[in-house]
C-alpha cells in the first residue's frame, strides 16, 4: 500500500482520524506547532507519513517526533514514532507506517515508548526489540486519591460492559481543584523552578548533566522553552529544582492530564532527572510530586517510562509504587552506528506523553505559563 510523507494540509484530516478512534485531539495550532519542531527542521525528517484512500481522505497515519539528545559535545537526533492509526480502509498499512519510520536517515534509533496492549506485538514483527530490557512492560504509579480511582474502576467495568453508553456519560471525575495554584510547604531543597533563561541555575545544572557523559535527550533552556509553548495545554506543567547551595543538582517536570471521560486526573511525569553524585534529588523531587499531586486534583502520579539506573534512583519510592501496564510498551531500533545504549537512561521526556497526553478539558487554554506557587520549608521529621 502506498503511503507519502505529512504535510502540513493533512492536520484536519488526522484530526478526523483521531476523533474516530476516541484519542486526543489536537487543535490545529498544536499540529502547526509541531509541525515546526525545531529538532525536525534541522535533519530535514518527516513530520509523519499517511495513507490515502480513492477518495483523497486520510486513511492511516503515523507520527514522527524527532527529538535532539546529546552525548557530552556530540549533536544526535532520535525519532519517536506516535498515533499510529490504520483504519478498516487501510488494512496491513500499519507495516509500510512502521517500516518507513524504522528506515528513515540521520537518526541514531526509532522508538516508541508509549504502546498500546494491542499495539505492542507489531513493533517485534518488524524488527524492534522491548527496551530496554528489565522495564520495556514497567509503569509505576502512586494512588493519592484512592476514592476517584474507584469510581473511574467503576465506570470503566460499566463502559466495557455496555460501550454505548460511553457517549452519554458525559465528563466525571473532574475536580475544583483543576487549574488551581496551591500553596504547600515542600521537602527541603525543592522549589518550583520558572527560569528558563540560557543563563540561569537551570543553564548550569543542564550543562553539568550533560558533561557526566551519558547519552540525554536534549534538556536545553531552549528546548524546555519550545516544549513549554505547545498551544494546547490547558494547564502549564509543574516544574521543580532540587538544590544545593544555590546549585541545582535534579529536576523533575509533570503535567496533569486525564486520558478520556471516564478516567480520574493524573498528574504524569515527564521527566525526572538529577547529577550522577546526588543520591537525595530523584526522592526529595518526588517527595514533593506526591504532596502536590492531590491539592492539584490528581487522583495518582504516574511515572509511565523508566530503566534500571531510574528505579534505583527512586530510592523507596520504587517499593511504594504500584506496577502499572504489563505489555511490552517501549520498543527500540538501534541504527548499527549508534552509541552504546547502556549509556542511555530514557524517562518519559523521551517519549510522546508530553504531546499525546490528553489535557485536562478546562474551559480555556493556557495563556503562557501561570505558576503553581509553592514555598520551600524543612520537611518534618
Amino acid at each position: 500500500m502506498a503511503i507519502r510523507e505529512l504535510t502540513d494540509a493533512d492536520y484536519p484530516g488526522v484530526q478526523a482520524l483521531h476523533r474516530g478512534v476516541g484519542w486526543p485531539e489536537r487543535s490545529l495550532a498544536g499540529w502547526r506547532w509541531l509541525h515546526a519542531n525545531p529538532a525536525r527542521l534541522e535533519i530535514g525528517a518527516p513530520a509523519g507519513w499517511v495513507c490515502t484512500g480513492p477518495d483523497g481522505q486520510l486513511t492511516a497515519h503515523t507520527g514522527n517526533l524527532i527529538q535532539r539528545f546529546r552525548l557530552g559535545d556530540r549533536v544526535l537526533h532520535g525519532a519517536t514514532g506516535f498515533s499510529i492509526i490504520v483504519t478498516p480502509a487501510a488494512r496491513g498499512a500499519s507495516r509500510s507506517l512502521i517500516k518507513a519510520f524504522n528506515d528513515q536517515s540521520n537518526v541514531f534509533a526509532a522508538w516508541t515508548f508509549n504502546a498500546n496492549a494491542r499495539s505492542s506485538p507489531l513493533y517485534a514483527r518488524h524488527g524492534m526489540r522491548a527496551w530496554p530490557e528489565e522495564t520495556h512492560d514497567l509503569k509505576l504509579s502512586w494512588p493519592v486519591d484512592r476514592p476517584a480511582l474507584a469510581v473511574g474502576r467503576l465506570l470503566r467495568g460499566l463502559v466495557n460492559a455496555a460501550p454505548g453508553v460511553a457517549p452519554h456519560l458525559g465528563e466525571w471525575l473532574m475536580n475544583d481543584r483543576l487549574g488551581r495554584t496551591p500553596q504547600l510547604p515542600l521537602p527541603a531543597g525543592v522549589t518550583q523552578l520558572t527560569d528558563f533563561r540560557d543563563q540561569s541555575a537551570y543553564a548550569a545544572f543542564w550543562q553539568a548533566l550533560n558533561a557526566e557523559g551519558r547519552l540525554l535527550g536534549d534538556r536545553s533552556p531552549a528546548s524546555l522553552r519550545w516544549r513549554l509553548s505547545d498551544p494546547d495545554l490547558t494547564t502549564p506543567p509543574l516544574a521543580l529544582a532540587f538544590s544545593r547551595e544555590g546549585r541545582i543538582t535534579g529536576y523533575a517536570m509533570a503535567m496533569m492530564a486525564k486520558g478520556n471521560i471516564i478516567e480520574a486526573p493524573v498528574l504524569e511525569i515527564i521527566d525526572l532527572e538529577a547529577l550522577a553524585d546526588d543520591g537525595a534529588a530523584i526522592p526529595a523531587l518526588m517527595d514533593a510530586l506526591l504532596v502536590l499531586a492531590r491539592p492539584m486534583g490528581a487522583a495518582k502520579v504516574r511515572l509511565q517510562t523508566t530503566s534500571r539506573n531510574g528505579l534505583s534512583r527512586l530510592g523507596s519510592h520504587t517499593s511504594a509504587a504500584r506496577r502499572e501496564g504489563g505489555w511490552g510498551h517501549c520498543h527500540v531500533r538501534f541504527a548499527p552506528d549508534a552509541p552504546d545504549p547502556s549509556l542511555w537512561s530514557p524517562t518519559p521526556w523521551d517519549a510522546d506523553y508530553a504531546i499525546c497526553l490528553r489535557p485536562i478539558p478546562l474551559p480555556t487554554r493556557a495563556r503562557g505559563r501561570v505558576p503553581v506557587r509553592v514555598r520551600a520549608t524543612a520537611s518534618k521529621a
